[in-house]
């Protein structure tokens, strides 16, 4: 048989890299032409505004190391079957793959695209390499999808997870390469505005910056990660969700990294606890595949009369970090000029808004999606779930996290909250200022203003809480 030598068209999405791509490795191991490609479809375009310019970094960051490994990337924009049937038309390309992702939109757009290729006899391809397992792959004694975390770690742990594979040594170029858009007529970070070069300055983008991140962290922090990671104002996490949200590192490469670090050092807690959070990440993605619910909607249907409140100007305080509870606004505020926030205090923001305030999780998960720069679909919704209590594997609702009494236990010296609030010291440091160089002149907000007094009394708060809850269990 004459073998194929069309060209193949990459579609890159969320694997914007070169090492351990199983889709690019496949490819250039057939040692066929390879025409990358980025599309602007409505998976970016709708992307909220950290996210979306962030997306848009990550895209010119690995255009720059394709460029570097002798090859290209080819930029698109409009709706993706349309755009890569032109594409088609244009190469003589014999098909397209892509590495699959798993929320709703995404899974009924490639299974269309497939099959629509496929009929037209393109070859469709698709790979692994967004999660540590593909969500089908990790599964309960009767085949069915896990509900529980524990559980579900367990089995991931105990099935294994594959290696990473290496870059490829070389890539094959096409005969001639199909015209391609200049990336900064997309203009992705047009909403971010005046906050752009203050959150641009916190991020790490690119696949060589995702590795040196990873070599850091386990050089160091890794030693004490289990006993510091929830405290913010330590240097005591990877920072990689970000990287990890756009592909610039592979799930598979950070644990086998985690894994090397527990055999050289039996019973290594922080890397067997490190381990468990990238695990975490994956058991989002497997109930967003299973149950993609979680995302519109209450994952638990028994929590859809609780009377959570709609927007209100309470909740436009919280959004503008105004809610008079340090450890909460400081957090807030810290996304605004990072594009990132600590994992422990995204959970005391998440329960300050849904249970002292009474406010609809969809409301912060909103406000997330616009915010951070390592927003994820999957870890966003069962987050904001978990907190809320409406979620699988959820905190249950009476745990509600008092902002007070964890800024004592974890912020006990007040770094963090003096770090990233101005009204709150002296001599504000820059990211304090930042913020209010960041946010919309609208909102009129100064360092000289006086911090506001609390929205709600605490105590207050949680016995409202509590009370409704306890008037859903009676309802």
């Amino acid at each position: 048989m004459t073998p194929d030598t069309r060209p193949l068209i990459l579609w890159f999405r969320r694997d914007l890299r070169l090492d351990d791509n199983p889709m690019l490795a496949a490819a250039a191991a057939t040692g066929r032409p390879v025409i990358p490609v980025f599309i602007a479809d409505e998976a970016v375009t709708d992307l909220g505004a950290a996210a979306r310019w962030r997306m848009g970094e990550a895209v010119g960051a690995f255009a720059r190391a394709l460029d570097e490994a002798g090859s290209r990337l080819i930029l698109r924009r409009g709706r993706a079957e349309g755009v890569l049937r032109g594409l088609i038309a244009e190469t003589g390309a014999g098909g397209v793959w892509w590495t699959r992702t798993y929320d709703p939109a995404a899974r009924a757009r490639d299974g269309a695209l497939k099959t629509a290729l496929k009929k037209d006899g393109h070859e469709a391809r698709s790979f692994a390499g967004h999660t540590l397992a593909e969500p089908w792959e990790v599964a309960t004694k009767d085949g069915g999808p896990f509900r529980v975390y524990s559980p579900f770690f367990k089995a991931l742990d105990g099935k294994g997870v594959a290696p990473p594979v290496p870059a490829p040594e070389r890539l094959t170029n096409p005969a001639g390469w199909p015209g391609s858009e200049d990336l900064r007529n997309w203009r992705l970070g047009a909403a971010m505005q005046r906050g752009e070069p203050i959150v641009a300055s916190h991020a790490r983008i690119g696949e060589a910056a995702a590795q040196a991140r990873l070599a850091r962290f386990l050089s160091g922090a890794i030693e004490t990660y289990r006993a510091d990671r929830d405290f913010p104002a330590r240097d005591a996490v990877s920072g990689l969700s970000e990287n990890l949200t756009y592909g610039e590192i592979s799930p598979r490469r950070i644990w086998h990294a985690a894994l090397a670090v527990e055999a050289a050092h039996p019973g290594h807690a922080g890397a067997l606890h490190f381990r468990k959070e990238l695990a975490w990440r994956d058991f989002a993605h497997h109930l967003m595949y299973h149950t993609p619910h979680i995302l519109t909607d209450n994952w638990r249907p028994e929590w859809d009369g609780f009377p959570w409140q709609g927007d209100s100007d309470s909740a436009e305080r919280w959004r503008r970090a105004m809610t008079g509870e340090p450890f909460v606004d400081a957090g807030l505020r810290q996304m605004y000029v990072t594009g990132t926030m600590h994992n422990r205090v995204r959970m005391i923001v998440a329960s300050y808004l849904t249970k002292h305030l009474m406010t609809h999780w969809k409301i912060g998960m909103d406000w997330f999606a616009d915010c951070l720069t390592d927003w994820d679909p999957a870890s966003n919704a069962m987050g904001w779930q978990w907190v809320a209590g409406s979620g699988p594997d959820a905190a249950p609702y009476f745990r509600i996290f008092n902002p007070a009494t964890q800024a004592e236990k974890f912020d006990e010296t007040k770094a963090y909250r003096k770090k990233f609030i101005a009204e709150l010291s002296s001599a504000p440091g820059p990211e304090a200022l930042a913020y209010f160089d960041a946010v919309p002149r609208s909102w009129a907000l100064s360092p000289d203003q006086p911090y506001p007094a609390p929205l709600v009394d605490l105590a207050f708060g949680r016995q409202r809480a509590l009370a409704a809850y306890e008037g859903r269990a009676r309802a």
